[in-house]
């Protein structure tokens, strides 16, 4: 079987060429040559392209991916950093939760005014000691 040309790649990944060459400038990904002008790519590709989008999924960067695989493309994944990122996503999915809870009450809040309820002006205390913007700026994002 020969390998897959940049066209294919993006017709059976779904993943465009252009995003495909950008992966390749960036260090994800490497073409094994070319065949006329398009890029050909190892067997190994797809599962390639699977990990990237895994890996965006989890909020890497593109570089942080990169360093996930070794120079023969193999997975060279360093576990702590993964699981510091899980980690990260859990304190980001409670913050969501509360944030979406917060919401939610402001919404519904029977009182006259938001302004009389005690969970309101709570939220606001939180808001204006930074609280929520700490956590963004201590993330670097």
């Amino acid at each position: 079987m020969r390998p897959p040309d940049i066209a294919e790649v993006a017709r059976h990944s779904g993943v465009p060429a252009s995003t495909l060459r950008y992966y390749e400038e960036k260090g994800v990904i490497e073409s094994i040559g070319r065949r006329g002008a398009r890029r050909i790519f190892g067997p190994g590709i797809y599962q390639q392209l699977a990990l990237v989008a895994l890996g965006q999924a989890g909020g890497f960067s593109l570089d942080e991916i990169a360093e996930m695989f070794a120079p023969d493309g193999r997975p060279r994944i360093e576990r702590a950093k993964v699981e510091a990122r899980a980690r990260e996503l859990e304190r980001t999915i409670r913050r969501l939760q509360a944030t979406r809870k917060a919401l939610l009450h402001v919404a519904a809040c029977p009182a006259p005014s938001h302004m009389e309820c005690p969970s309101f002006t709570r939220m606001l205390k939180i808001a204006a000691a930074g609280r929520l913007k700490s956590e963004r700026r201590s993330r670097g994002r």
